[in-house]
């Protein structure tokens, strides 16, 4: 009889907001080759000439503004869901993070050590992208063969459109759109062009027209921009939105090469200057709040979104902690189990 245990695995955190493990934070990231696309020397080159010199400062000045006593916002959720679904499930729950700690080499050992010999892994992303779903699987796969050659990997895939998941999303925003609001933006954590064009299985459906995504291909089970315009259409229907009254933007950009549009930052700005006054922000893209959501939107998309004539932002958080994302995970977790039966 098989000993299943379930593996957590979110993008990750400095273990500190200092500049010192921000900046150690960011050499992994950045140098990963499913992040920063470029081959291993001109990517060292870029990481090391022109963003570590510079980016660690400020990132973890943005880190200290959010940063808890329990710590990073992102760790400190997740290790509540965990042990929340290690009481439900009653197997074995790790959690990782794709960079930093807990590390996926150190949860792995810890699955060991209990003898699980399947695995059914949760990548806690809803919608695939090379830079965060397929890094964290591929990571998971090689580190499993090195520790447990023999171990089997079942995998959850992409939930963006999943209903338990849209009914959870949907919930744990209504209490705070309950009491009005001018419009919602749907903020999605960005990705560049690049990354959607090299997931294309097809090679020449990714934004190969203004239509792509509405034109049914095989190219979408892994596009990112498809994906994340199919939880939109979900939640707008679950949730009876007027159509005039949201809209969707892409965050977090980084470099000069185009990424997906329009951008959160240009958004906000355009949003006040056409007279919205009270602006709802929700990020499905996250699953638990972190910089992205609490520093990035949460004060500098506020302090943009007032300095341009805005009266409120609404920054709703992400699904976190919440009791119906729970049942989603254990519910997710179940299935995957009862499938392999």
């Amino acid at each position: 009889m098989s000993n299943p245990g379930l593996l957590l695995v979110n993008l990750g955190s400095p273990d500190s907001p200092s500049v010192r493990h921000v900046r150690r934070y960011l050499r992994e990231f950045l140098m990963d080759g499913r992040v920063l696309d470029a081959p291993w020397p001109i990517r060292f080159f870029i990481v090391s000439l022109f963003i570590l010199p510079f980016r660690p400062k400020p990132s973890a000045e943005a880190y200290q503004k959010i940063w808890t006593p329990e710590g990073s916002p992102l760790v400190a959720i997740s290790k509540r869901v965990q042990a929340e679904l290690r009481q439900r499930l009653g197997m074995p729950v790790e959690l990782a993070m794709r960079y930093q700690n807990p590390s996926i080499a150190s949860a792995m050992a810890r699955l060991c050590a209990q003898h699980v010999d399947k695995l059914l892994l949760v990548p806690l992303f809803p919608h695939y992208a090379m830079s965060s779903y397929e890094t964290a699987v591929e990571r998971v796969k090689q580190v499993a063969a090195h520790q447990s050659p023999g171990m089997e990997i079942i995998i959850q895939p992409p939930f963006y459109a999943n209903e338990d998941y849209i009914a959870a999303l949907v919930a744990s925003a209504q209490d705070h759109l309950k009491h009005g609001y001018d419009h919602l933006l749907f903020s999605f954590h960005g990705v560049p062009e690049r990354h959607l064009r090299k997931s294309d299985p097809t090679g020449a459906h990714c934004l190969a027209s203004p239509n792509c995504c509405s034109t049914p291909s095989p190219a979408h089970a892994t596009c990112y921009r498809h994906q994340c315009l199919k939880t939109i259409e979900a939640f707008a229907k679950s949730a009876c939105l007027d159509p005039g009254k949201y809209s969707v933007s892409f965050q977090s950009r980084l470099g000069r090469d185009p990424w997906l549009r329009p951008y959160t930052d240009q958004e906000i700005r355009r949003l006040a200057a056409r007279g919205t006054k009270k602006l709802a922000i929700i990020c499905p893209a996250f699953v638990a709040d972190c910089l992205e959501t609490l520093e990035e939107i949460g004060i500098r998309g506020r302090a943009t979104f007032l300095d341009a004539g805005g009266d409120e932002l609404i920054l709703i958080p992400c699904l976190n902690d919440h009791p119906l994302w729970l049942k989603v995970l254990e519910a997710m977790v179940n299935r995957l189990f009862t499938e392999q039966e």
